[in-house]
């Protein structure tokens, strides 16, 4: 059984290089991505598509109207049941991360790097009940708690200043 990732983009077509995330992608076989176009104005869509016919375990979901960061998480989770039999769905948006060392290339590579512990998520770890979408949850906050020393994810829970 996989398990699924949505992946929250916005106006990321200057963050993203498409040739780095298939070959990172192509290497999770057991992960479902589902990568949700959150209305962008730029180029995105159209790379996402790029990433998706490269890639036999990619969804795209292009969100027409700007939504929250959580309007567009349950617009890919709803995708996700629908479409396939997943053990566990979490989520990231990518423009809540700090990209400015790692960029989205630090994001995939944490993926793929993870992705035997992404499958064997127990949700006891975030110390929470499971919602209507079943065990959705947070990869970063999963990550977190469960990678001793990533410097990816202590980036993205500094404190800013």
């Amino acid at each position: 059984m996989k398990a699924g990732i949505i992946i929250i983009f916005h106006n990321n077509e200057n963050d993203m290089d498409t040739t780095y995330f298939i070959e990172q992608i192509q290497q999770t076989p057991k992960l479902e991505l589902c990568l949700v176009n959150n209305d962008s104005k730029d180029a995105t869509y159209d790379m996402l598509k790029e990433v998706k016919e490269e890639c036999s375990n990619v969804s795209v979901v292009n969100v027409r109207k700007f939504k929250s960061d959580i309007a567009a998480v349950k617009a890919g989770a709803r995708f996700m049941y629908n479409e396939f039999d997943l053990k566990h769905l979490s989520y990231v948006s990518v423009n809540l991360l700090n990209l400015k060392e790692h960029g989205l290339n630090g994001l995939i590579e944490l993926i793929t790097e993870n992705q035997n512990a992404i499958l064997n998520y127990k949700i006891k770890t975030l110390n929470k009940r499971p919602t209507l979408f079943q065990s959705i949850f947070s990869l970063l906050d999963y990550l977190k708690k469960i990678i001793e020393d990533n410097h990816f994810v202590n980036l993205q829970f500094q404190k800013q200043l």
